[in-house]
């Protein structure tokens, strides 16, 4: 099904584009659909919640609900670096 679109853009963005859809053998209506089809699917971006070597050991130890990752590894820097 072909619908109407209305797309508001400056005056010289538009002469520029019908001409160069008239150079290139096409119309402004067929480069917009062209580019909206190679719009890449959004994907959601997966969040790491924990450093690459902690995401291999992930599964090995099981941890309670509630554990604190980064409060854990404040507190064991702290106690490495500071601790006399």
């Amino acid at each position: 099904m072909i619908t109407k679109l209305t797309l508001t853009v400056e005056e010289d963005v538009l002469n520029f584009a019908k001409k160069y859809a008239t150079l290139n053998g096409s119309t402004l209506s067929g480069i917009v659909e062209e580019f909206l089809k190679k719009l890449p699917e959004k994907k959601p971006i997966k969040q790491k919640k924990f450093s690459p070597v902690i995401e291999e050991l992930l599964g090995s130890v099981k941890l309670p609900d509630d554990f604190n990752y980064k409060e854990t590894l404040g507190g064991e820097i702290m106690k490495k670096h500071y601790h006399k």
